[in-house]
């Protein structure tokens, strides 16, 4: 393990309390959080401890919704966390898929 990094439990942790705030916000259908602090050891935030994650979440409340709006969104859900457990979030927010296209038969 790498000085300061944070361990396998606190990391877990931090993991599920990040799902438990997407998931009571925007009921997604598809929630994908992936650990990338591997990939930044010796950089600032890993050496604080916070982590750098990326989302993949799919939910209705993006439908109709900029973009960048969507990313708000994210950040809004889970705000306070950038203060203390995360240093880097990557976001892909969409809208779900249509299920048929209403013009073809």
């Amino acid at each position: 393990m790498t000085a300061g990094a944070p361990s396998e439990p606190a990391r877990s942790t931090r993991e599920q309390r990040l799902r438990d705030r997407l998931v009571a916000r925007f009921a997604p259908l598809e929630l994908v959080i992936e650990d990338e602090s591997r990939f930044h050891a010796g950089h600032a935030g890993a050496a604080g401890g916070q982590g750098h994650y990326r989302v993949r979440i799919v939910a209705e409340a993006f439908r109709g919704v900029a973009p960048v709006a969507r990313h708000r969104l994210v950040y809004a859900a889970v705000g306070d966390m950038l203060q203390t457990d995360i240093h880097a979030l990557a976001i892909d927010a969409f809208p779900p898929k249509l299920e048929t296209n209403p013009g073809k038969g």
